[in-house]
C-alpha cells in the first residue's frame, strides 16, 4: 500500500489496511518526524479523523450540487404541465401562441384544450381541418398521450369529431344541424327567462352591467377573444336567474356545440355592436320587470351567428351538400 492509494479515500467507500503496511507507511512518511516513531497509534487516529472528514466533505458537496440544480425550476414549457416529461422539439406551424410559463401546474390535456378551443371561436381553425396530434404534440412541446386527452375532451364538447382514416378534425356542422340545434337553444333560453323570478335583486343587475362594460370596451379594442367571454358570462348569469340546475347545464351543452360558428358572425362590426345593444336592453328589462321584452331579446339574439354561419357554407361547399350532408 502507497501514499498514491491511501490519499484517494474520498472515492471508496472503506479502506482495510493491514497493520503493518500501516506502519510502515507511517514510518516513511514526514508524520513521524513530528510525532515521532512511538506514537503510532496517535498518528493513527489522526489519519482516521481525515478520512472521516473527506467522506462526509464529499458527501455535502454531492448533496448541495444536486439541490442547486433542482431549484432551477423547469427550463421550458413542457416541464410546466403535468403528465410526461416534454420533448424538444421544433413548431411545426402554430396556430395558437405558445404557453408562458406559469407558477401553477395545469394538466397538459386541459391547457391544450382551451388553446385549441379558443382557437376554433375565433376563426384560427376552420370547421373539417384536420388536427394532427403530432404536430399539436410539437406545438404544446407535450406528448401525443396529452394530444389525445385533450382532443377526447373536445369531442365530448361537439368541438372535435373523428373520421376512421382521417383522425381528428374540426367539426364542421352542415346547416340543418345548426338550424336543429338554434331551434331547441331558442325555446330552452326562452323558457329561462320566463321563470325568472322578478324583480331581480340589484347585486345581479350590477353584475349584468359589469360584464356589458367589458364586453364594450373589448368591441372597441378589437379583443374577440374577452369579447367571447365576456359575452359568454354575461349569459350565464342571465339564465342563471330562473334557478333551474337542469334547464342551465342544458343551455350550456348547446351553446358549446356551435362555439365554432361564432366567429362568423363577429366578423362583422355592424353585429358586435347589435349585441351589445340587445345586452344593454335585456338589463333594463330585468329591471323594469318587463318579461315580454326580455323574451322578444332573447330570441333575437340569437339569429345573427347561424345566419352568418349559413351564409358562408352555401358559399364555400354550396347548397347541394345541405343535402348530402
Amino acid at each position: 500500500m502507497n501514499s498514491r492509494r491511501l490519499c484517494r479515500l474520498d472515492k471508496v467507500d472503506r479502506v482495510i489496511l493491514p497493520a503493518e503496511s500501516l506502519r510502515a507507511f507511517f514510518m516513511r512518511s514526514s508524520l513521524a518526524a513530528v510525532v515521532g516513531p512511538t506514537s503510532f497509534v496517535g498518528a493513527s487516529l489522526i489519519l482516521g479523523m481525515v478520512t472521516v472528514f473527506k467522506i462526509v466533505y464529499n458527501m455535502t458537496r454531492n448533496f448541495t450540487a444536486g439541490s442547486s440544480a433542482a431549484a432551477q425550476g423547469p427550463r421550458h414549457i413542457g416541464d410546466m404541465m403535468a403528465g410526461k416529461p416534454a420533448k424538444r422539439t421544433t413548431v411545426r406551424a402554430p396556430k395558437s401562441q405558445r404557453i408562458p410559463p406559469s407558477r401553477s401546474r395545469q394538466p397538459a390535456a386541459a391547457v391544450i384544450a382551451k388553446r385549441i378551443e379558443e382557437d376554433i371561436v375565433l376563426g384560427r381553425r376552420q370547421p373539417r381541418e384536420r388536427l394532427v396530434e403530432q404536430d399539436l404534440g410539437d406545438l404544446f412541446r407535450t406528448h401525443r398521450g396529452d394530444v389525445r386527452l385533450a382532443l377526447f375532451e373536445l369531442e365530448k364538447k361537439g368541438l372535435v369529431e373523428r373520421i376512421p382514416n382521417r383522425g381528428a378534425v374540426v367539426r364542421g356542422l352542415t346547416p340543418k344541424e345548426v338550424r336543429e340545434i338554434y331551434a331547441v337553444r331558442e325555446e330552452l333560453e326562452v323558457m329561462a327567462v320566463g321563470i325568472i323570478p322578478l324583480p331581480v335583486a340589484a347585486v345581479d343587475l350590477e353584475r349584468l352591467e359589469e360584464l356589458q362594460r367589458r364586453h364594450g370596451e373589448a368591441i372597441a379594442a378589437g379583443d374577440l377573444l374577452t369579447v367571447f367571454y365576456s359575452n359568454l358570462s354575461f349569459h350565464q348569469v342571465v339564465f342563471g336567474l330562473c334557478g333551474n340546475s337542469c334547464l342551465i347545464e342544458t343551455i350550456d351543452l348547446l351553446a358549446q356545440k356551435v362555439y365554432g360558428i361564432r366567429s362568423y358572425a363577429n366578423a362583422f362590426p355592424d353585429v358586435l355592436d347589435r349585441a351589445h345593444r340587445d345586452h344593454r336592453d335585456m338589463i333594463r328589462a330585468l329591471r323594469n320587470s318587463r318579461r315580454e321584452e326580455l323574451v322578444s331579446l332573447t330570441r333575437r339574439h340569437l339569429q345573427p351567428a347561424p345566419e352568418a354561419y349559413i351564409k358562408d357554407y352555401e358559399r364555400r361547399f354550396g347548397k347541394a351538400d345541405l343535402r348530402t350532408a
